[in-house]
């Protein structure tokens, strides 16, 4: 329908991902676009196939993303406009037939192994992990192999969102096989840039920042830009620029607005002195914290120095 946003996400139906795009955007007012993996997503964005993505950014249980961390820091330029939170459980589903004694392979995306390792090592300590590209990926193959009585998947059983198992109309072999119950994965939605939005008073600001090549301090340095404005880093992970060993950007998350003086000053602090900084985004926080301002960071405050400092200058104020 012409008109309607179009929206790329982690497919097939069913991963966590939809269930995020979900409390985004309903499928009656948007166009859902499955993907086969998160840097698509990404791009399909960059190339106009999509008006935004819906990607998995950070987690509970494993850090940040990397496939998304990596497709934001380079390429055509892209912001973060929101975030959602969504909690995280598995269900053991598994071929007709198959009890849960026989299962020699699970079939899980490489994150949903890593949450359920110490159910599988207690209940399927020989079992061998077959990655899949997505949390439903192996549930859209069990349900075909289902329908045309295929044997040759190749596993016996796969870890898959609860969402999953009555829209596949899968066989449940054990619910509530998650490690961590309270785990929680964050998702963002991505545009291409445009007006920023304005300040809510409950904000992240997520950025890329390169340090300067063999200069000791430097680390401390970019930090201090931080610091030095009161501005709190809720994330921060170093990842590979890729163009030789011992190279390494900043992925952070900071928490304000870019609007507010006291990121603003950080901004221009880190623009002075690394050689690239890559704004990717203010958002309002999904669980709508406001940051806590120090005294002597507020915008007023800001805005009162630079007239004293205006006066010293002009000779009004000594």
């Amino acid at each position: 329908m012409p008109g309607r946003p179009r929206y790329a996400y982690l497919g097939p139906a069913g991963t966590f991902t939809e269930v995020a795009l979900r409390q985004v955007a309903s499928p009656e007012d948007a166009d859902y676009l499955p993907q086969a993996d998160v840097v698509s997503a990404i791009e399909a964005v960059r190339t106009g196939e999509a008006d935004h993505a819906v990607v998995a950014i950070e987690s509970t249980m494993e850090g940040g993303v990397t496939a998304t961390l990596d497709a934001l820091a380079v390429g055509s330029p892209l912001v973060l406009q929101r975030e959602v939170l969504v909690p995280v459980g598995f269900t053991l589903v598994g071929r007709p037939g198959v009890p849960l004694a026989d299962v020699r392979a699970v079939a899980a995306h490489p994150h949903a192994w890593v949450q359920c390792r110490r159910w599988l090592a207690a209940h399927l300590p020989g079992a061998a992990h077959v990655p899949a590209t997505s949390n439903t990926a192996p549930a859209a193959l069990l349900a075909r192999a289902a329908a045309d009585g295929s044997d040759a998947l190749g596993f016996d059983a796969a870890l898959v969102p609860p969402a999953a198992v009555a829209h596949y109309g899968l066989r449940v072999l054990a619910e509530g096989v998650a490690d961590n119950p309270h785990a929680v994965t964050r998702f963002v939605v991505i545009g291409r840039p445009g007006d920023i939005p304005a300040p809510t008073g409950a904000d992240k600001t997520t950025l890329v920042v390169h340090l300067p090549s063999n200069e000791a301090g430097a680390l401390l340095t970019m930090l201090e830009q931080f610091a030095a404005r009161g501005v709190n880093l809720s994330r921060i992970e170093s990842r590979p620029i890729g163009d030789s060993l011992g190279r390494y950007s900043f992925s952070m998350d900071a928490e304000g607005h870019i609007t507010e003086e006291r990121m603003g000053e950080a901004f221009m602090g880190l623009h002075r002195v690394c050689p690239h900084v890559r704004y990717l985004g203010s958002y309002p926080r999904a669980d709508g914290q406001p940051a806590d301002v120090h005294i002597g960071t507020a915008d007023a405050d800001f805005r009162a120095a630079r007239d004293w400092l205006r006066g010293v200058r002009s000779g009004d104020s000594v």
